[in-house]
């Protein structure tokens, strides 16, 4: 019987690990730093980093395109704190548009705050606007849902 394993990038050190499917509930610690995979805490990303997270991680992978000076961006963040502590099988990243700016024109964004959800690296859904705590946990779930078709 072979184990399906998932590549979990470090949220910490950025490593990429390969962790049995079956244990993503037990909490797995990164091989290189010893820390945990998944915090359940959104992850600040950079032009340095953000490639690596979206498409080396084998868990969707949900970015918040913000900035600092945006209201309806700070007014989600609590929400988006939330959905990432209630669902800590897939990683919350945050792009500040303001000093990554390449990125902001990477991923043509046009307003703030706009969410992306990317799993094996694809772009599968986006949603301008700030949402609450169950919009966003229901906005991934829906998602998903159409990966699974």
């Amino acid at each position: 019987m072979t184990t399906t394993a998932l590549h979990l990038v470090c949220p910490h050190c950025a490593t990429t690990n390969r962790v049995p499917a079956s244990r993503l509930a037990d909490s797995p610690n990164c091989g290189q730093c010893h820390q945990p995979l998944l915090t359940g805490k959104p992850l600040e990303l950079t032009v340095d980093n953000a490639e690596q997270h979206i498409s080396r991680n084998d868990i969707p992978v949900v970015v918040d395109f913000w900035a600092p000076w945006c209201g309806p961006c700070q007014m989600m963040t609590p929400a988006f704190s939330q959905a990432a502590a209630a669902m800590p099988t897939v990683r919350f990243t945050k792009i500040n548009t303001q000093t990554e700016t390449t990125l902001g024109q990477r991923f043509n964004i046009r307003s703030i705050p706009t969410l992306i959800l990317f799993v094996g690296g694809r772009e599968i859904q986006r949603q301008a606007g700030a949402m609450d705590t169950v919009s966003i946990q229901r906005w991934i779930v829906a998602g998903l849902e159409k990966t699974r078709q």
